[in-house]
């Protein structure tokens, strides 16, 4: 325990910054538009609209710099930089957003798309996922252009369209282009990790996560079938509703093996030497504790999801009438698979758990499946200048590795670079993290100002 030292880059804070009021309002007008994605069409005029907000009002991108535009809505900047013989870096985000559940309107403190202000906070979904990173991207490269900055190294910016809907047609298109065009990126930042209050018992500062890794997915069918089904009146023994909720059951009971490697074991490496006594001994001690520690990690959703591949039934569906036994009965079963394990492996843990033939494993949507993404290098230069950027706009976080439990539109450019980080640049309470996808969507006007001076002072650290 006692040579369990501090990874904390120590470095001086940011000079203090002056936030543009300006800015508030472009986001707000931003948050307005509502560019909603959904898989079987795309709001044209919406994005339309969006389009022209941003060549109106982000002009000196669409003049100094060379902009390249995907299936209409998706863009790809490049800010030539000095020195070609340096890496580029690419910095990314998304223009689209989930759509709002209608019967959920009255339960919003202001309407979704209005960008209204309320108490210091811009209400509306895109204002943490992700126009958030998306304009905070822009306003600073307006601002370093305005200086007439020019970076040592060319600086990439990728803006996608459908990210909520697998980003085929924006961040994948982007990134075969890429490939194609040969480039590598020294790093990559696309959304992921922030800075999180009362993260983890015993950690008093504010956990600054950057994501290193993202889990895989996949979604399995499982099918349970029976040679007769029957009248309701003389039920059999077993039934097809029965096998199916037997097996659901069987794997309720049988969850993946929690681990902590890889990410999450980086992830305690880093946060272990800044927690109080005595969860600084547990987490300087796994190697003997880590029994101890992986039953405490998974009393908590948050935590367990980091530490095994999860099991979520989503869907259910057996019968066409109250009085007669369906042959079959089916359930739709979405896995977020631990980087280590596989789309595969995973298919025959379920099998090996259920061990019934007359319960077929198939994959739901063959289209829909991505394995998790490599680790990313924590002594890579990339690591470094977020780790550095991070410490100086949020002086009193505590950074660490993570892992996303959730996918991002990164994976699309594992061919590109090797190095792929994720980090949303705002500060939020537990509580909060219910507003991603959920009612309420809202971020503080303070903290968009940070954001902001956060992209500007990546730049300049990445780029000096």
């Amino acid at each position: 325990t006692y040579t369990f030292t501090s990874r904390q880059i120590v470095v001086e804070p940011a000079p203090a910054d002056h936030p543009d009021p300006a800015a508030i309002a472009r986001f707000q007008k931003a948050i307005a538009i509502p560019t909603v994605s959904l898989p079987e069409k795309v709001d044209t005029a919406a994005f339309l609209r969006l389009d022209t907000f941003i060549r109106q009002n982000f002009a000196r991108l669409d003049t100094l710099l060379e902009k390249k535009v995907f299936n209409r809505f998706s863009r790809l900047y490049k800010w030539p930089g000095k020195n070609a013989k340096l890496d580029p870096i690419l910095l990314m985000a998304h223009l689209d957003v989930v759509p709002v559940e209608t019967g959920s309107l009255d339960a919003w403190e202001a309407p979704p798309f209005s960008g209204e202000m309320r108490d210091r906070y811009i209400y509306g979904r895109g204002t943490m996922d992700d126009k958030f990173s998306a304009f905070a991207i822009l306003e600073a490269v307006s601002r370093l252009l305005q200086k007439e900055y020019i970076p040592e190294r060319t600086v990439y910016i990728a803006l996608g369209h459908d990210e909520e809907t697998g980003g085929k047609h924006g961040a994948q298109a982007i990134a075969q282009w890429c490939a194609k065009e040969n480039l590598h990126f020294d790093f990559v930042l696309d959304e992921g990790g922030f800075v999180l209050r009362n993260a983890l018992p015993g950690l008093d500062p504010p956990l600054a996560m950057i994501g290193i890794a993202e889990k895989g997915y996949v979604t399995l069918q499982l099918t349970a079938r029976l040679d007769e089904g029957g009248h309701a009146s003389i039920p059999p023994h077993t039934t097809a509703i029965g096998l199916l909720a037997e097996s659901l059951h069987r794997l309720r009971e049988n969850p993946f093996p929690a681990k902590t490697e890889g990410a999450v074991g980086q992830m305690f490496d880093y946060v272990g030497p800044e927690m109080r006594w005595p969860y600084r001994v547990l987490f300087a001690n796994r190697w003997c504790l880590e029994d101890i520690l992986l039953d405490q990690l998974a009393k908590k959703n948050t935590s367990n999801a980091l530490i095994r591949t999860t099991i979520a039934p989503t869907l259910l569906q057996a019968g066409f009438k109250d009085n007669v036994l369906p042959t079959q009965a089916q359930a739709t079963i979405n896995f977020r698979i631990l980087p280590g394990e596989t789309i595969q492996t995973v298919i025959e843990y379920v099998e090996k758990i259920i061990d019934d033939p007359r319960v077929q494993v198939e994959i739901a949507d063959a289209g829909n499946q991505t394995e998790p993404s490599p680790v990313s290098d924590t002594n890579a230069f990339g690591f470094e200048i977020l780790h550095t950027t991070i410490r100086e706009i949020f002086p009193e976080s505590v950074v660490a590795p993570s892992l996303m439990v959730a996918g991002t539109d990164s994976r699309h450019f594992a061919a590109v670079s090797d190095h792929i980080y994720r980090f949303l640049p705002m500060t939020l309470d537990p509580d909060d993290t219910k507003r991603f996808h959920g009612l309420n969507e809202r971020i503080g006007t303070g903290d968009y100002h940070k954001g902001i001076y956060f992209y500007q002072r990546l730049i300049e650290n990445a780029c000096r």
